[in-house]
């Protein structure tokens, strides 16, 4: 049932933030023309950021025993894979994937709109999420919150000692 309620998920929210809305924006028509260097970039941001929205819902489903609809939440904190080098992959690769758009089709208006989506990805995650992960996984998962950056990953993985609190890895 998890991964069916991820499956119906992906398609609507990341579905909809990620693929219909820059639809709508730019009717995927190139708007000025980029350097090839540029297009590249855009197109290595759209191809990482898909790969990593895709494992990350695997992950929640697989590890965590849940989904990322908060509805049915994922039952174990899970802190590994990419989870080791940044808290939030599924924003990151959201930001990733519109940001890789508008340098593919040079579209100021969705760099604009990327800028809008990283903003209020951090309002939900630091009034809604960390919250509700720190009354849920206590003392794991502020462990996890302070040896793993928010936004931007790290090269070096975190390492846990709290293997014996509920953490999926």
């Amino acid at each position: 049932m998890a991964a069916l309620g991820s499956a119906i998920f992906f398609l609507v929210a990341p579905g909809a933030v990620a693929g219909l809305a820059p639809f709508l924006m730019t009717r995927w028509v190139r708007v000025s023309e980029m350097p090839t260097s540029v297009r590249l970039a855009g197109a290595t941001l759209i191809i990482v950021g898909i790969t990593s929205l895709v494992e990350s819902f695997v992950r929640f489903v697989v590890h965590g025993r849940g989904t990322p609809a908060p509805v049915a939440p994922p039952t174990r904190l899970v802190v590994s894979g990419q989870y080791r080098h940044v808290r939030n992959p599924m924003y990151v690769a959201l930001v990733a994937i519109v940001a890789g758009q508008g340098a593919w089709l040079g579209s100021s208006a969705l760099l604009l709109y990327t800028g809008v989506l990283w903003g209020l990805f951090h309002l939900r995650v630091v009034t809604y999420e960390e919250p509700v992960l720190a009354k849920q996984f206590g003392e794991a998962y502020d462990e996890y919150r302070q040896g793993v950056r928010r936004w931007i990953p790290s090269i070096s993985p975190w390492r846990s000692g709290q293997a014996r609190l509920g953490v999926a890895r």
